[in-house]
């Protein structure tokens, strides 16, 4: 594994995508620096942020020996886990066949564990109107995921077959279960998976970065002013 002799700059707030990267640079044990950015507060929004982040979410990162000793940034969770698994050759395989497996359940957690547990969280706990079809539609489909991971771990102790980014990208929209209207004792495998997982030491860590910033956005109605019904401008 290359040396990291320079920091790398992770923006970054304690959300599932957050921690996914604070738990891959935990697992790798190169120096970061982090840099916060309050969602709740707008911060996201920032020219300088922007400047990594287009798509004005987090986390990003910027790396200051990227690519031929020049410094790169990288926006997108995802891409991101790759890149740092490229670039330290740990928990991203390098032979195509299992590399693919990973790539698999990362995209698999990209395009539809986080967007729909993401849905259920907000009809659950923001939507200002309780309306039933959009709670029971994501509800239930985040218990179809739950059920996919499920079966997919009777028979391997992780996604991809050995601990991955994939894992990584994973366990964090697992932890608020319950927020998602889910029971994990409905789900054995996953349930022996998340404790499995949540129990290595360096997502114990990944998880507690900057946890004492995170508030509960169910209550604060000016911090979901700014998060949600945003346009183009």
């Amino acid at each position: 594994m290359p040396e990291q002799t320079k920091p790398i700059e992770l923006h970054y707030w304690p959300t599932p995508n957050g921690w996914k990267v604070s738990i891959m640079l935990e697992e790798l044990g190169v120096p970061y620096d982090l840099k916060l950015v309050n969602i709740g507060k707008g911060e996201q929004f920032e020219p300088s942020f922007l400047a990594i982040s287009p798509n004005n979410r987090m986390p990003a990162i910027v790396d200051p020996e990227g690519p031929d000793g020049q410094p790169i940034s990288v926006f997108e969770s995802g891409a991101i886990l790759q890149y740092l698994g490229r670039k330290f050759g740990k928990f991203y395989p390098s032979d195509e066949r299992s590399r693919v497996e990973v790539d698999q359940w990362l995209f698999w957690q990209m395009g539809g564990l986080g967007p729909m547990a993401g849905q259920a969280h907000h009809f659950r706990q923001y939507a200002p109107e309780k309306i039933e079809y959009g709670i029971n539609r994501y509800t239930n489909e985040v218990n179809r995921l739950y059920g996919v991971m499920n079966k997919r771990l009777a028979d391997r102790d992780y996604l991809a077959g050995e601990y991955s980014i994939a894992d990584m990208a994973c366990v964090g929209w697992i932890k608020p279960y319950k927020n998602q209207g889910q029971d994990l004792n409905d789900f054995p495998n996953l349930k022996r998976w998340f404790e499995a997982v949540t129990a290595r030491p360096a997502v114990e860590r990944g998880l507690a970065v900057a946890i004492e910033a995170r508030s509960n956005l169910a209550d604060d109605k000016e911090a979901q002013k700014i998060m949600f019904n945003q346009k183009a401008r």
